[in-house]
């Protein structure tokens, strides 16, 4: 997110040759890497450490790491009307959606959470539409509906092979796909020539904020002192490695190659994601899942066409 890729272009016309483009297609397959790890990395934190006292200390520390960089840029931060509605955009895209995010990932399959992230883009379409900020040809209503199928496959498939929990869990991550989608469409009007990076900071912030208040007392709670050292390296990686790192590779690719390239990169996190998951969770890949993929992944392509 992001876990989930959907933003806006940044203003330039993107490039087609050269190193710095060959560097930046390997930052992003990189970036795809870190984003599909990220779900086993987080299945396993949330089984050794309360799931909101793992996430609040994670954005937590993204929010911190985002602002050490923001705050060494020359760049200007924005006006504090626009400051104000960043952070409360934050609350948004990284608060609600975190918390629902945490919360499915722990009672569902990484694979199965990896896969229903990633139609993500058809419902920033639709949602888009519905406010009538996007065009939505006669292909992306094909895609949309497409994507819509493969969700329905694979929660369909949680809903009968595994627990009723894996149900719950797959319904949380599809609201808090929603809420990054709602998030992502309102925040496209808000951007202007906000510089990507303090934007992202910003909204972090506003998202670690409300995720502290909702959390504090599991944080308070915890005992720290008797989590692995395997939880502290969770933390590290999905705080800094994929709210941090992966973010800024995102916006390279974004200024370099442009938005629709840069996203393309993004379907692959599922693919790492269930194949991780296979390796280290034991989580054998199932028919049903494979063919939601295939029309999550099919409906992706229609979309943004």
């Amino acid at each position: 997110m992001r876990e989930i890729a959907g933003r806006s272009p940044v203003p330039g016309r993107p490039a087609s040759s050269g190193p710095a483009v060959w560097l930046t297609d390997a930052s992003l397959f990189l970036m795809a890497m870190i984003w599909g790890v990220n779900f086993v990395v987080v299945k396993f934190a949330t089984g050794v450490l309360p799931p909101l006292a793992f996430n609040a200390m994670r954005v937590s520390l993204a929010a911190a790491v985002h602002m050490i960089i923001a705050s060494v840029r020359s760049t200007p931060w924005p006006d504090r009307p626009r400051t104000l509605a960043l952070l409360g955009l934050g609350v948004l895209g990284n608060g609600l959606y975190q918390v629902l995010f945490i919360s499915g990932v722990s009672r569902t399959r990484a694979g199965d959470a990896a896969l229903l992230i990633a139609a993500t883009p058809a419902f920033i379409a639709l949602i888009g539409r519905l406010r009538g900020v996007e065009r939505v040809g006669g292909k992306g209503w094909i895609g949309i509906l497409l994507s819509i199928a493969g969700i329905g496959l694979v929660s369909g498939a949680a809903a009968f092979t595994q627990t009723s929990g894996a149900l719950a869990g797959d319904l949380m991550i599809l609201g808090g796909a929603l809420c990054w989608a709602l998030y992502t469409v309102l925040l496209k009007p808000r951007m202007g020539d906000v510089d990507g990076i303090k934007l992202s900071a910003l909204t972090m912030v506003g998202g670690a904020v409300a995720l502290d208040l909702l959390s504090w007392r599991d944080v308070m709670a915890t005992q720290w002192s008797a989590a692995p050292p395997a939880a502290y390296a969770a933390m590290l990686f999905s705080g800094v490695g994929a709210l941090v790192i992966a973010y800024l590779f995102w916006y390279r690719g974004v200024r370099i190659l442009g938005p629709t390239r840069t996203a393309m990169y993004s379907n692959l996190q599922p693919i790492f994601a269930v194949l991780v998951a296979w390796l280290v969770l034991r989580e054998v890949p199932t028919p049903w899942q494979g063919v939601g993929a295939a029309s999550i992944m099919s409906g992706l392509v229609l979309a943004r066409s």
